[in-house]
């Protein structure tokens, strides 16, 4: 028969316990209730695509399908992304703009969170939460944008905020 001291059983039963209440928290957190938000393995991949210089790709959205965000359209016309932001979702875009001046062309990227008008309190207090999980993914940008103003979605807007993002600016300057 095998000897056991009371302290390693009590520890037994705390790691047994502890077991138990990670276990809970799963289910909580993947069952069927939409308090918890998780990201698509595919994100990255739409990320990377924006990122990539090799390809055409400048704006992808991230967008809610149930409690998952996952990656939604994808485009080379910053037009078509600004079409995607209606009143009635709420969604993440990665976009590439080049600035710059005639001398030196820049690659910006902007994380552009949108809400629209007609998205609920309840889900507008949600995105913000839900944005640390599209930035573990979405990480590298010039400046951060929360937009539910069709106005500010303005190319130039964007662009010129970038550029205030950027430092530096020598577009003044003449030979």
């Amino acid at each position: 028969m095998r000897e056991c001291s009371w302290a390693a059983l009590g520890a037994r039963q705390g790691e047994i316990a502890a077991l138990k209440r990670a276990e809970h928290t799963d289910t909580q957190r993947h069952g069927h209730t939409d308090t918890h938000t998780d990201m698509n393995i595919d994100t990255q991949e739409a990320y990377n695509l924006v990122r990539d210089d090799a390809t055409e790709v400048n704006w992808v959205t991230f967008k809610y399908n149930g409690s998952t965000i996952v990656p939604g359209d994808q485009g080379v016309d910053y037009e078509t992304f600004k079409r995607k932001c209606t009143d009635d979702v709420r969604l993440f875009g990665f976009v590439r703009f080049t600035t710059g001046d005639a001398m030196s062309k820049r690659v910006k990227f902007a994380l552009i969170t949108w809400i629209g008008e007609d998205v609920s309190g309840l889900q507008r207090a949600k995105t913000g939460t839900d944005k640390t999980l599209v930035k573990e993914v979405v990480q590298n940008f010039a400046k951060e944008f929360v937009i539910s103003d069709h106005k500010e979605l303005d190319e130039d807007y964007i662009k010129n905020e970038l550029k205030k993002a950027g430092g530096a600016n020598y577009d003044a300057q003449t030979e």
